[in-house]
């Protein structure tokens, strides 16, 4: 099965970043990708021959309804769950032959995660949770680096608070400063804005967005919001674990309306 390149079309990222976008190689690349829970009558399928490929410096969020495997290639794509059959390839490297260890060591210094609870660890203040990635890694902070990153999400001025003094919004900045502190090659989103009220997601989808078109990140969100998802270069479509459509470039009424009718479309 060929993996469709689902960035090809209505990138806003072809302009405004500063990763080559025609670039033929992937950011994440997942090739007939299936993953099974259990074993005999209490085996449950999440995954059904997925291939997709996210080139570098685009902006991709994962849709589909409750139980069509959203989570699941989220994790296969990041490393953080194995596949039971095909290959994750993170830009040239099969994350299918690593063992645990080198599996763990990948993800901290190549991925950078942003989940919808913010993780952070509240005896830290603001610059100790955005650098503990690198201390966990063994690997000085380049102040300068870091000092860049929290003027980017807009923390300058607070580094030095602790978590239970900011709001959400500025305690989901800190966890994308965080993910973004280890210059990942991917950031995955977990429903990054799901415990978010309307006008601090907006500012944190914002965020994202522009750490794509400035920055040359590459995001992968999953997300169940179809204004979040128009945030996105492209919106992929799951239903009963298979990749059933994709959409570059649209608004949120046409995202929702697809969400509407994936059930009789897959």
């Amino acid at each position: 099965m060929t993996a469709p390149d689902i960035s090809d079309a209505g990138s806003r990222a072809e302009t405004g970043s500063s990763v080559d976008a025609g670039s033929s190689t992937a950011a994440v690349s997942l090739v007939d990708v299936g993953k099974i829970y259990g074993k005999g009558t209490a085996a449950v399928t999440a995954l059904r021959d997925v291939s997709v490929r996210i080139r570098r410096g685009t902006f991709t969020a994962v849709m589909g309804p409750s139980g069509s495997g959203k989570s699941t290639f989220l994790q296969c794509a990041a490393g953080l769950d194995r596949p039971t059959s095909g290959a994750v390839r993170l830009g040239g490297t099969d994350l299918s032959s690593m063992d645990e260890t080198r599996l763990t060591e990948l993800r901290r210094e190549r991925v950078g995660f942003v989940f919808q609870a913010f993780n952070l660890m509240p005896s830290l203040n603001v610059w100790e949770n955005i650098t503990l990635p690198l201390r966990l890694a063994g690997r000085r902070a380049d102040r300068r680096w870091v000092e860049e990153v929290v003027d980017r999400v807009g923390l300058a001025g607070r580094t030095k608070h602790r978590p239970a003094e900011l709001s959400g919004g500025q305690q989901q900045r800190v966890a994308i400063a965080r993910a973004l502190v280890a210059r990942p090659e991917v950031v995955f989103g977990d429903e990054p804005t799901g415990a978010l009220d309307s006008v601090t997601a907006k500012e944190v989808l914002t965020l994202l967005r522009d750490t794509v078109d400035s920055m040359g990140q590459t995001v992968v969100m999953v997300t169940h919001d179809p204004i979040a998802a128009s945030y996105a270069d492209q919106v992929l479509f799951l239903a009963d674990g298979r990749i059933v459509d994709t959409m570059a470039g649209a608004g949120a009424d046409r995202i929702a309306d697809r969400m509407t009718h994936l059930g009789a479309w897959a």
